[in-house]
């Protein structure tokens, strides 16, 4: 990080070498409050969409209600509001602060082929994904 940590503060590092600000609670600020993976393939689509749109490197994510499960998951380019819930490979997705409970254990996965592609909710626990792929519901 470049320097001393703030008062009540400290630093660790990563298995990639990469430094973390946490606080007397241990919470690791730079691992996000809602703990959402990005798969590779995920990281790297929503960098492109991102770079596409006008917004490199910001992505916001947030969760509707849906139809054939609890929540579906809604992406759109930029930092609309609320917080940083993942960063990988370039990307920061952001997401409402009120929603990060849901978004807790969420695994969010890229598919493509010739006839296209989409983000999907991979299955973790307390988390049931829809056949759709873009809703969940929780346990």
């Amino acid at each position: 990080m470049g320097g001393e940590a703030p008062p009540g503060f400290t630093t660790a590092s990563d298995s990639y070498g990469h430094e973390h600000l946490q606080n007397y609670l241990s919470i690791d600020l730079f691992c996000m409050a809602a703990n959402l993976r990005l798969t590779a393939a995920a990281a790297a689509e929503l960098g492109r969409q991102a770079a596409v749109a006008g917004t490199p490197g910001q992505m916001h994510l947030d969760v509707i209600p849906g139809e054939c499960a609890q929540h579906i998951i809604r992406i759109r380019p930029g930092h609309l509001a609320g917080i940083a819930i993942a960063r990988a490979d370039g990307i920061t997705l952001h997401a409402p602060q009120e929603q990060v409970g849901v978004l807790k254990n969420l695994c969010l996965d890229y598919r493509g082929d010739l006839s296209g592609g989409g983000f999907l909710i991979r299955a973790a626990k307390g988390i049931e994904p829809c056949a759709c792929g873009s809703a969940f519901s929780r346990r």
